[in-house]
């Protein structure tokens, strides 16, 4: 979803299916929305990170994309 332009292949949303509602599928597809216009936002007026939480998250991997 965040990738420009934005291709959401079927097959995923099939996959979620699975595991969330219709709603929860909602809310996450929002949350996600919201986080990416927040993020290209505020990227672009330069607020930047204030490292407030340096040390306080664990990192994770980095791991390819399974989606083409």
């Amino acid at each position: 979803m965040t990738h420009t332009p934005v291709e959401v292949p079927q097959a995923l949303f099939e996959k979620l299916r699975t595991q969330f509602s219709s709603a929860q599928l909602v809310e996450l597809t929002t949350t996600i929305a919201w986080e990416n216009y927040r993020a290209r936002f505020n990227h672009a007026f330069g607020a930047e990170s204030e490292n407030f939480s340096e040390g306080g998250v664990c990192a994770l991997p980095v791991r390819p994309s399974s989606i083409p």
